[in-house]
């Protein structure tokens, strides 16, 4: 397994982890994600985590957490792994989910956080494309579970990822 980042994966790391930088990412990139209230916990070249708090804008009339704003939890768990992978790469890769999948077990209320642990399959898929100009996908997991250690949703993203042609 690399455990060594690319510079411009590093510099992407270093950006989603600073809070302030973060934020102003979500505000001009995700502002959905910005009102519910996603928090990047933690990035590394093998996982992601990503919480989200029950509050006001993101409940449902079940007094928990709205599914789509779960499933918006889960997807930046697994998207900032791909995102931290392209950032700034050469060529450029182009990345869209074509594929979700969810299964919700228990009640989301309170702190909620999704990890992905698919990091290596996510960089072999994207150094696939970029060798090869083919497109590839890639499905990756997000667990999230409740502060209790509980698990309360699972979500299976597909990623397609195609290196773009350089000019």
């Amino acid at each position: 397994m690399n455990h060594q980042l690319p510079d411009h994966a590093a510099a992407f790391r270093q950006l989603v982890t600073s809070p302030v930088k973060f934020r102003l990412f979500l505000i001009t990139r995700l502002p959905m994600a910005y009102l519910a209230g996603l928090r990047v916990a933690s990035l590394t070249p093998e996982r992601a985590s990503v919480t989200i708090k029950y509050k006001y804008l993101n409940q449902n009339p079940f007094r928990s957490i709205y599914f789509a704003c779960l499933s918006m939890a889960a997807e930046l768990s697994t998207g900032a792994l791909c995102m931290m992978y392209v950032y700034k790469a050469s060529p450029a890769v182009s990345m869209l989910v074509v594929h979700m999948q969810a299964t919700f077990t228990k009640k989301a209320t309170g702190k909620i956080t999704f990890t992905c642990h698919d990091g290596q399959q996510i960089q072999e898929a994207i150094a696939r494309t970029k060798a090869t100009g083919e497109g590839v996908t890639v499905t990756a997991i997000s667990i999230g579970v409740d502060e209790a250690g509980d698990q309360v949703a699972e979500f299976r993203f597909t990623w397609s990822l195609k290196a773009k042609r350089q000019v």
